[in-house]
């Protein structure tokens, strides 16, 4: 169970404006719920496909989150969270999937919010073609994972610049959802206590919560 943080109003039935840099400044843990409700738009040769946010996390830098990938500084891999906020942090997690995640904060500080689901709200088809596993609207980006693959995001889109309208991956304003829930990040094992995750109360597309690190593994951070 999550702690009701914010109410709002509904989804919109278009985005919104681009996310300007200066709404993403701030600590990540202020920024990540204002995100819920945004729409993230990707367009390829195939076709548009967009989502509204209903779930995310944040991770902070300047080596205060031993859970963030950027704790250990700017090394080759996450060295896109040091970047100016708005632009897109693609990492690829346990060898198996892609993860997205919105830089925050001032350019130089590491912080990023992990994009972890949302409902399909243009270009279902085609989100279910890329998404064939799935076996409802909920599942189509329904995971970090499954968000990826549904907006056909991938390596070629690290350091994306998502508030530029020429860019084949944005990120929109959209009204808020009616509740915000807060609640622990998902498959982590340091700082465990932080309640960072954030989503949409009731949304049918949250992902299931799991707790602790992925089987197995020794991994404690947020791949």
């Amino acid at each position: 169970m999550g702690l009701v943080l914010t109410r709002g109003g509904g989804p919109l039935s278009a985005p919104g404006p681009l996310v300007t840099a200066g709404e993403l400044l701030g600590p990540p843990d202020d920024v990540a719920p204002t995100l819920l409700g945004c729409w993230v738009v990707t367009d390829r040769p195939e076709g548009r496909v967009a989502l509204r946010l209903t779930e995310v996390e944040a991770y902070a830098g300047d080596g205060t989150d031993p859970a963030a990938h950027s704790h250990r500084g700017p090394t080759p891999r996450a060295a896109v969270m040091f970047g100016p906020p708005g632009r897109l942090y693609v990492y690829f997690s346990y060898g198996v999937h892609w993860c997205a995640n919105v830089v925050v904060g001032a350019a130089g500080q590491g912080s990023a919010v992990l994009l972890r689901a949302g409902d399909v709200v243009v270009g279902e088809d085609l989100a279910a073609a890329r998404r064939p596993a799935a076996r409802a609207p909920r599942d189509l980006a329904r995971g970090p994972a499954r968000l990826t693959q549904a907006l056909a995001i991938g390596p070629g889109d690290k350091d994306a610049d998502l508030l530029d309208p020429s860019s084949s991956v944005r990120l929109h304003r959209g009204d808020p959802p009616a509740q915000v829930s807060a609640g622990p990040r998902v498959g982590i094992s340091v700082a465990t206590e932080l309640p960072w995750r954030f989503w949409e109360t009731g949304a049918e597309s949250v992902s299931v919560f799991r707790a602790g690190g992925r089987p197995g593994s020794r991994r404690a951070r947020q791949d």
